[in-house]
């Protein structure tokens, strides 16, 4: 099985790897959709605790819906093709991004914030200068959350014609092709890991950065 995995990859590389592009491309045009609303929203829901709970609370019930479901009542509005892979995918991944950018300007400390103040800075300048720069590991972690979720959630984009890796998967499973459809899934995994690995080396550069967290570690 191996063999005939490796021999197709090889024999329909650019087939693949066309694939594999569309795949990137569909990620990267949600992953910004999706931290712009999803920073944006946050940071607003700073300013309202009610607009902050209705919210979180749409967001995590849009995370119930399956995929599936999503997908197929996008399609009946928005039709076959990538804006309603786009649509779904941007709606699935605003819970993290949503939820760790308001929970980190949350957990600001007070007691900076009334120092900041008291030296005459202004509400932007505290918001950009001291309370995202401190909030920033936390919401770097919902940001490396949400792209993978993105990039494997892409895999069922095929499905509404969306194009991507789930092309290969969808093909395998409707002609009773497994080493396509593993083929496929392998990619989609490879994709992933490979994305968290690399959100894992940067999220923990941030911590030590603006936490100091390699400096506690030397203490202990």
């Amino acid at each position: 099985m191996i063999r005939k995995i490796f021999d197709l990859y090889i024999e329909r590389a650019p087939f693949f790897w066309e694939l594999f592009v569309q795949h990137i491309i569909l990620t990267l045009i949600s992953v910004l959709i999706i931290t712009v609303i999803g920073i944006t929203t946050g940071i607003l829901m700073t300013k309202n605790k009610f607009f902050a709970e209705i919210i979180l609370r749409l967001t995590s019930f849009l995370y119930t819906i399956p995929s599936i479901a999503l997908f197929g009542f996008l399609v009946s509005i928005t039709g076959i093709g990538i804006k309603s892979a786009v649509i779904a995918l941007v709606l699935y991944g605003l819970l993290p991004v949503v939820r760790n950018t308001y929970t980190g300007l949350s957990e600001v400390d007070q007691e900076i914030i009334e120092s900041a103040e008291g030296m005459g800075s202004t509400q932007l300048q505290l918001l950009f200068k001291i309370r995202l720069p401190l909030a920033l590991p936390i919401v770097f972690s919902g940001f490396r959350t949400m792209v993978v979720m993105v990039i494997a959630l892409g895999g069922i984009a095929s499905f509404i014609g969306a194009g991507g890796l789930g092309t290969a998967i969808w093909r395998g499973i409707s002609t009773h092709f497994p080493e396509m459809t593993i083929a496929g899934s392998l990619l989609v995994a490879l994709l992933a890991i490979v994305s968290d690995i690399i959100l894992e080396i940067i999220e923990k550069k941030l911590r030590r950065r603006f936490l100091g967290e390699a400096e506690r570690e030397e203490e202990l």
